[in-house]
């Protein structure tokens, strides 16, 4: 017999990995700025300027400080 609800899982797409700076830590949040200029909270540590991976509310670890362009398509 099948899961249904496995079936059902795998049809939802996984969320975005994203990277993006700290702009604000509190005490148990980070607020994270992404390129296009949108705001994420998060969960975890990061420091204020660092540059951070976050998926799905959560920090991921320590993103390369590189240059991000953003392509609009």
């Amino acid at each position: 017999m099948h899961n249904l609800y496995r079936q059902f899982r795998q049809l939802l797409p996984e969320p975005p990995l994203q990277a993006g700076i700290v702009i604000e830590v509190g005490a148990s949040r980070v607020v994270i700025a992404l390129p296009d200029g949108g705001l994420i909270h998060a969960r975890g540590e990061a420091t204020l300027g660092q540059t951070v991976f976050v998926r799905d509310g959560v920090i991921e670890g320590e993103a390369p400080s590189l240059p991000l362009e953003v392509i609009d398509i």
